[in-house]
């Protein structure tokens, strides 16, 4: 079974948390899931144990005190498949956006730069 466990001290270390759960039966692993730039404790982790013994271990833990903060304990559920962004999209060709792509000055389009008149034409206004 796979134990999520949330709000836990970003001070505790695996091995407490690993020996937290092992009152409960084998602990497979035990893992708190860090920040990637920083390496700090981002608050949460997972515990890898048997059934019986994980179902045992929630109800034991959840909401209880455990270094100073009330634990989260739940069966963790699998993550929601989130649709990857793709660099392509499917885009075909179409609106430019300055490129001039096909040769020529096309004027106006997003990017280009040319001052015909307006307020920043550097020409007189009146």
């Amino acid at each position: 079974m796979n134990i999520f466990v949330s709000n836990i001290n970003y001070a505790t270390k695996e091995y407490e948390l690993h020996d937290l759960f092992a009152e409960f039966g084998d602990v497979s692993s035990a893992k708190i899931v860090t920040d990637r730039e920083t390496g700090r404790s981002r608050g949460f982790g997972f515990i890898e144990m048997g059934d019986e013994e994980g179902g045992q271990a929630i109800e034991a833990l959840n909401q209880k005190e455990f270094n100073g903060k009330i634990l989260n304990v739940s069966e963790a559920k699998p993550r929601e498949e989130k649709p990857r962004r793709s660099f392509d999209n499917n885009r075909s060709g179409g609106g430019s956006y300055g490129n001039n792509r096909g040769g020529g000055n096309s004027g106006g389009g997003y990017g280009s730069n040319n001052n015909r008149g307006g307020n920043g034409g550097g020409g007189s206004r009146w």
